[in-house]
């Protein structure tokens, strides 16, 4: 794709959830040939494997800037302090555009370039499905910031159509973000055939209540096959997911995960809340049959491609896990329709479509929802 001019790009990201993964993917694709990404690490810094996933990649590099996550700031003062320190050092390295994965940033200071928005989560929507009703009074202030700074910034991106009008809805925007899906590179994209995993393997932060850990849990007890959680099971404030029936395998290195969703096992996810859901994609891609939380998102991503259970019934998700788990016929057809589908989202159609915002919003043009 011919590029408007840009040749640097500060991106922000993080790694206490799926942002890391997002931002490594795309800056993979964007730098080099011309252009330079300088991924700006917000909050605790990247673990070895994780910066293992961009070694030799020309045009990337990496930055630890010690600056907290957003949404982990003590209050307003605090977030725009961070912000105005992300402005000076996207002032100091010259670059021509900001990509900012935590848009509250952008309402919480002037930025010296143009400033696309990727919104990919942020408490106010999480507590709506976290507990219901409107956020604490006292995070109040992150909900301003973040409306301010979708509202400001030259163009704001959310990466499904559904999370695109929860935002809308919930910071009353005069416009619908821009839908770009996220990518992942496919998982033994080669592999197929062989034996199918006699387990159950769900993937995300066990802490967080929206991934439905305690549901989950219940449905392990009422189905045969092993059921494996992988992912944090501590939270940064202190949250501990406890499981009773689930085999919880903690932080699981990305290839090590990769080669346990190549032995394809039954992929759940039964999260009330979900912009996209990175890991559903990984184990589409790797030909797991999926049993996903009936919600927008994952209607709109999966739809014809799994089976779907109220995220409230656990009787309904151990009812299809142990569908599939009987009929390996249909288990394999369900896998392979996931891997064409998930054949879509590829980290080189993300990154062209945000290129092409990018352009855009350099050009002067009207990006378009």
């Amino acid at each position: 794709m011919k590029r408007a001019g840009f040749r640097r790009i500060v991106m922000t990201a993080d790694v206490v959830g799926g942002v890391w993964q997002y931002a490594a993917d795309l800056a993979k694709q964007i730098g080099g040939a011309g252009t330079e990404v300088l991924l700006a690490v917000m909050g605790p810094p990247p673990e070895a494997d994780q910066r293992a996933c961009l070694d030799g990649i020309d045009g990337v590099h990496v930055l630890e800037t010690g600056l907290p996550l957003d949404w982990m700031c003590a209050d307003a003062s605090e977030a725009a302090a961070a912000a105005r320190a992300l402005a000076d050092l996207v002032h100091r390295s010259g670059a021509d555009l900001l990509h900012c994965n935590s848009p509250a940033l952008i309402g919480a200071a002037p930025f010296p370039v143009p400033a696309v928005a990727v919104a990919h989560g942020c408490i106010a929507t999480w507590w709506q499905a976290a507990k219901g009703g409107p956020v604490d009074p006292a995070l109040r202030w992150h909900g301003e910031l973040m409306r301010r700074g979708l509202m400001i910034a030259d163009a704001a991106v959310a990466p499904s159509a559904s999370f695109a009008a929860t935002l809308q809805a919930t910071y009353g925007l005069g416009r619908t973000p821009s839908v770009v899906p996220n990518g992942r590179p496919p998982i033994n994209a080669a592999r197929k055939g062989g034996a199918m995993m006699n387990a159950v393997l769900t993937v995300g932060r066990m802490w967080d209540p929206v991934k439905n850990g305690a549901l989950l849990d219940k449905v392990a007890a009422l189905i045969a096959p092993r059921f494996l959680a992988a992912g944090a099971m501590c939270g940064p404030h202190g949250e501990i997911a406890d499981f009773a029936h689930i085999v919880a395998l903690g932080q699981v290195p990305a290839a090590d995960l990769g080669d346990l969703m190549a032995r394809r096992p039954i992929a759940v996810s039964a999260a009330t809340f979900e912009p996209f859901g990175l890991a559903v994609l990984e184990a589409a891609s790797a030909g797991c049959a999926l049993v996903l939380s009936d919600i927008p998102t994952f209607r709109e991503l999966w739809d014809g491609t799994a089976l779907f259970a109220d995220p409230h019934d656990a009787q309904g998700f151990a009812a299809a896990i142990t569908r599939l788990a009987a009929n390996p016929v249909m288990r394999a057809a369900l896998g392979e329709q996931a891997r064409d589908r998930a054949a879509r989202y590829t980290p080189q159609a993300t990154a062209q479509a945000m290129q092409a915002i990018y352009n855009g919003v350099l050009t002067g043009r009207e990006v378009a929802a």
